[in-house]
């Protein structure tokens, strides 16, 4: 299974409980050197909390599952979604 496939899976796993709270992502991509980069859906967007989680919870799950993945970011951090 290639990185990006473990990635999504792994984000599928995460995915439920960010759903429990309104928010969700999506994996918008992964840079050349493994950085995941994910676009935050509903309450996630803006929300004051979305940096740590992405931080605390999801960088540290992905990293886990997947050791070639460097860190994790948002490419629409704090962007409304309309």
């Amino acid at each position: 299974m290639d990185i990006e496939a473990r990635v999504q899976e792994a984000l599928e796993a995460i995915r439920p409980a960010l759903q429990r709270d309104g928010g969700d992502l999506e994996l918008a991509g992964i840079t050349e050197d493994n950085v995941v980069q994910v676009r935050l859906q509903g309450h996630c967007v803006g929300c004051p909390g979305a940096q740590m989680t992405l931080k605390m919870i999801v960088e540290q799950i992905l990293m886990e599952a997947v050791p070639e993945v460097k860190g994790v970011e948002a490419i629409n951090f704090g962007m409304p979604m309309f």
